[in-house]
């Protein structure tokens, strides 16, 4: 049987991990030429085609998703030892790298990668982004998962697959008053301004949907994508922020939040996207499989 030429597949790797010939060829120091050659090669030895052509991006076939997998975990590997014979390094920590949009909860995101983060065993890697960057570093396979709040459809050209993790209601929620208990939906949205999601989100279209049936206009005091902002907004302004109970767990907890109502029928939803492939780690299974309540509560 033929030896495979790792020569070949590190230039693979390469290109795999860019999405570009030229990026590829300028950081492997050869011609473009050259690069393309020395994939070709590697096709004809393995008998499948490995890169389609979309536009001015190469994009990798099922048989390169799978080819790229183990390219990751051999040349992952000879990084360790160099690092071990080099530096005394402790080797054999497996990488995950998770992607999350911007809009996401970062309460929900520390909960979700709460069981590796104290594991001395695994490499974290965090990056967060506009939903279109992720997807794009998820296709190249810069990203394992990406966590989302906005569902993506899957097709032969973006073939992505959605999972949908957990859901929790949409509350109205603010500083704590005397009104209490007393809240009326939605007659008291009339009184107070509000904090919304941005435009583009599901939360804030539900929200708008609700208020037109209930003929309510309520103030808007501030539209913010950024959950994280958002949050901080809802706990030093007088105003009512329409957010899931996640985002500001920690202030309900401590009293300086309330939920004053929870509005009928709207969700957000939590998703994790993934690119088609067969193989998966098993850290990355054991993760996506934990009860959607584990999503929701506090890390300890």
């Amino acid at each position: 049987m033929q030896r495979l030429n790792y020569h070949h597949l590190h230039y693979f790797w390469v290109v795999a991990r860019q999405g570009k010939l030229t990026q590829a060829a300028e950081l492997l120091n050869i011609s473009q030429s050259a690069l393309s050659m020395q994939i070709r090669q590697l096709e004809e030895e393995l008998g499948k085609d490995l890169f389609v052509r979309k536009g001015r991006s190469l994009e990798l076939t099922e048989v390169g998703r799978i080819t790229l997998s183990y390219a990751d975990q051999i040349f992952r590997q000879g990084e360790e030892l160099q690092a071990l014979l080099g530096h005394g390094l402790r080797p054999t920590r497996e990488m995950i790298r998770i992607g999350s949009v911007a809009t996401l909860s970062r309460n929900f995101q520390e909960a979700f990668v709460a069981p590796v983060i104290d594991r001395t065993d695994v490499h974290l890697v965090m990056q967060s982004g506009r939903l279109e960057d992720m997807l794009s570093r998820l296709a190249s396979h810069a990203l394992d998962i990406l966590l989302s709040n906005v569902q993506v459809p899957g097709d032969e050209e973006r073939p992505f697959r959605t999972r949908l993790l957990a859901r929790q209601a949409v509350g109205v929620i603010g500083k704590r008053t005397d009104r209490g208990g007393r809240f009326r939906l939605p007659d008291d949205l009339r009184d107070r301004p509000v904090l919304l999601p941005g435009q583009y989100s599901e939360i804030r279209s539900g929200f708008e949907l609700l208020c037109e049936e209930w003929g309510v206009q309520p103030e808007i005091l501030a539209e913010v994508d950024d959950m994280a902002m958002l949050r901080l907004l809802a706990r030093d302004s007088d105003a009512f922020a329409i957010l899931p109970k996640v985002v500001v767990r920690d202030e309900i907890s401590s009293g300086e939040l309330f939920e004053y109502a929870t509005l009928p029928g709207l969700h957000e939803n939590f998703y994790a996207i993934s690119v088609r492939r067969h193989y998966q780690s098993p850290l990355m299974k054991e993760l996506l499989a934990r009860p959607s309540d584990d999503f929701f509560n506090p890390v300890e």
